[in-house]
């Protein structure tokens, strides 16, 4: 899209109005480079200071502020082990009435059977690339939101993604089962669920050192999942 250049309003834009459209314009900037409500942000609870929005929240705030916004997939692909979605976010300007837009990129990992490797596809479970298909979608939509703003959670985290090492506490029980629940969370496509399990273990963790039993108790609670021993 080919950008208008902005130059100082001249006496005839003050004539005719123009100088109030300029400063609308300028009103929209601050309002998306307000800082977000720190009600509305989350903390991850696997990881030091990581904070995310919602995408329930970021649809929120694109229909509050924008109304007309709608998003377009230009790509999706297989990369390594996982789906990698590319999007446009289209939403129209409340000041000038105009269409603009923001890309977005976002990745999902296609989840395997235990103990398989992350590119043994014999071994891909049968919803796998269902839940990952949307999830990446999901994470493209919020990496181009960020883009609008601080309002949106671009003075937050780059991504919402948590990158493990796989070697390190890789026989720790406890860090082996935090993982599956972290993993159990990043694929789940219920924001409410996702909160709430979140919540949980935050409420937790502030009052007690979590145990294995305490982490299987979750996955059977929110996810209906047995941690196998």
């Amino acid at each position: 899209m080919k950008m208008e250049k902005k130059n100082l309003p001249s006496l005839q834009d003050l004539y005719t109005g123009e100088l109030e459209r300029v400063q609308k314009e300028n009103d929209l900037n601050l309002l998306l480079n307000q800082p977000t409500n720190s009600a509305w942000v989350k903390t991850h609870p696997f990881a030091k200071d990581v904070k995310y929005l919602t995408i329930a929240r970021i649809e929120f705030l694109l229909t509050s502020i924008f109304i007309n916004w709608q998003v377009e997939i230009r790509n999706v692909q297989l990369i390594a082990n996982s789906v990698v979605t590319t999007i446009r976010l289209h939403y129209q300007d409340p000041v000038t009435g105009e269409m603009r837009w923001q890309d977005g990129l976002g990745a999902a990992p296609i989840q395997t059977d235990k103990d398989a490797g992350a590119a043994d596809f014999d071994k891909v479970k049968s919803d796998a690339v269902m839940k990952a298909a949307p999830a990446s979608e999901t994470f493209a939509v919020k990496d181009a939101a960020h883009k609008l703003g601080n309002l949106f959670g671009k003075d937050l985290n780059r991504r919402d993604e948590i990158v493990y090492d796989g070697l390190a506490g890789r026989f720790d029980p406890i860090t082996k089962i935090r993982k599956e629940l972290s993993k159990k969370i990043g694929e789940c496509q219920d924001p409410e669920i996702t909160d709430k399990v979140i919540e949980a273990v935050t409420k937790l963790e502030e009052t007690k050192e979590l145990t294995v039993d305490d982490y299987k108790a979750l996955l059977k609670k929110y996810f209906d999942y047995e941690m196998p021993d």
